[in-house]
């Protein structure tokens, strides 16, 4: 089956920076023409396209799908990746902060879908096979991690989410699943070392928990993600497909000693 995605029309959130910018990359290196929505979408090379969208703010999400889909004379893929972190068990967080993450993370994938879906139904009538969303997800939400309460709290409402929203949408031709990376070498995952008592051993530590012995990179996710948002993926919705070096379902035994 092809991977070639030329003449569909992709929308990534959260685009400008990390598994946002190395998807909306790939999209285009496939064929796509790409727009993303992000804070800060200034610096996105072309042939991206960068629109201004804040993900917890229901009309910035409604204007910017739109004038998205008018430049891209519609939208077959929606790839929602905008997304914040939050260290710390349940004694750690605020309200505030609970309230903030949740409505970033899950949300903001209910306030853009919603805003596209009147343009995915349209790409799914005029070409079957091409509407498809694909969620930034988190192996946070399969995992007990530990400093992780309220972002994996978070992940796991978009991992049900997805399941729900791939069976409300499967009979309008319309895919829906996500990915689960990994710790990933991002911007965020940066500086959350950069914060760290001592940085190059949190990054040993972070590197040994994940059975490959290394973080997932950018790229690595982006091609997933490639992969579900494809025609090579038509018979494949409400699945979560883990980019994560093993983590989520290998159970080594300690390396041996030298």
């Amino acid at each position: 089956m092809s991977t070639d995605l030329s003449g569909l029309r992709a929308v990534v959130t959260g685009g400008a920076s990390g598994i946002g910018l190395a998807t909306a990359r790939a999209l285009a290196a496939q064929g796509a023409a790409v727009a993303v929505l992000d804070l800060e979408p200034a610096g996105v090379p072309e042939p991206l396209l960068g629109f201004v969208a804040d993900v917890s703010d229901d009309p910035s999400v409604r204007a910017a799908v739109e004038a998205a889909a008018t430049r891209l004379g519609g939208i077959d893929i929606l790839v929602n990746n905008a997304g914040i972190g939050a260290a710390g068990t349940v004694e750690d967080n605020p309200d505030e902060q609970w309230h903030r993450v949740l409505d970033v993370n899950v949300l903001g994938i209910v306030r853009t879908t919603r805003a596209a879906l009147p343009h995915l139904r349209r790409a799914a009538t005029a070409r079957p096979g091409t509407a498809a969303v694909v969620n930034t997800c988190s192996i946070a939400a399969t995992a007990g991690l530990p400093q992780r309460a309220l972002y994996s709290a978070s992940k796991g409402a978009v991992l049900s989410l997805t399941l729900a929203m791939a069976a409300d949408h499967v009979r309008e031709g319309i895919r829906v699943n996500c990915v689960n990376p990994g710790t990933a070498d991002t911007p965020w995952v940066t500086r959350l070392l950069d914060a760290a008592d001592d940085p190059e051993a949190e990054r040993a530590a972070l590197n040994a928990r994940q059975p490959m012995g290394r973080l997932v990179t950018a790229d690595e996710v982006a091609a997933a993600i490639v992969y579900l948002a494809g025609p090579a993926a038509a018979s494949v919705t409400g699945t979560a497909l883990a980019v994560d070096g093993g983590m989520q379902g290998l159970r080594l035994r300690p390396a041996a000693r030298p």
